[in-house]
């Protein structure tokens, strides 16, 4: 897939931009759990106990520090729009829009092509987990 320029990538809502980072945070975190032996089951909760709302609001606060200006503008853009759906079952509102503000930093980073800092973040995220 072709990158979009930063600025395309950043006139995007922040919902589709967090639509994307959900999807490249999920596969990240498959992709690095598959090579472990474990069974796919057990696979599969660790992969979803890592991806879940709780989860990436917790991860947005231990890297928050280290985000750019641009950044933390993308991250704010994602927490403060309004999903037209609740957030899942049990999950306290304020970690979900935390979650949609660090998937919409992971959207923009790879949508932009940025792709050594959306590694780099991705790093940092599963290294604290």
């Amino acid at each position: 897939m072709s990158a979009m320029n930063q600025d395309d990538a950043r006139m995007l809502s922040p919902l589709a931009l967090a639509y994307v980072g959900d999807s490249v945070h999920d596969l990240f975190v498959r992709a690095r759990e598959a090579g472990s032996g474990r069974s796919v089951a057990n696979l599969h909760r660790d992969a979803v106990r890592k991806v879940c709302c709780v989860a990436q609001s917790e991860a947005l606060s231990r890297i928050e520090s280290t985000l750019n200006e641009e950044e933390s503008r993308i991250v704010r853009r994602g927490r403060n729009c309004h999903a037209h759906h609740a957030a899942p079952r049990g999950a306290p509102p304020a970690a979900y829009a935390r979650a949609t503000g660090l998937e919409a930093l992971l959207g923009y980073l790879y949508l932009s092509g940025q792709d050594e800092r959306l590694t780099a973040i991705l790093n940092a995220l599963d290294a604290q987990s």
